[in-house]
């Protein structure tokens, strides 16, 4: 089992920055690959970034060079440094974990970029 606690979501005006933070607890020697998702109103949910156990990362065409995704050395926490914020970026932002077994999926934290 794994367990993943996302923070750090709030609202920000376009332009601004957020930092969100996903805490992983539980076997996480299992996972694999951990990420971020987002799903704004009405869409469905996509892909926001990626980071596995060798640290190779991986990111959507509309965030790259916006978004950086990061880990510590102990793996037990990810996180999403948003730079450059656009209304687009408005969702609700999910951290999952990939493992052998099931994925795992956080409750999610909602930015919202709006003047």
């Amino acid at each position: 089992q794994v367990q993943l606690v996302e923070s750090g979501g709030g609202l920000v005006q376009p332009g601004g920055s957020l930092r969100l933070s996903c805490a992983a607890s539980g076997s996480i020697f299992a996972i694999n690959v951990i990420g971020w998702f987002r799903q704004a109103p009405g869409k469905q949910r996509e892909l926001v970034a990626t980071i596995n156990r060798g640290h190779s990362t991986n990111y959507a065409e509309s965030v790259k060079g916006r978004f950086t995704i990061s880990r510590d050395n102990a793996g037990n926490t990810v996180y999403l440094q948003m730079n450059s914020l656009k209304p687009e970026d408005t969702a609700v932002y999910y951290c999952r974990a990939v493992t052998v077994g099931p994925d795992y999926w956080g409750q999610g934290t909602q930015v919202t970029v709006s003047s």
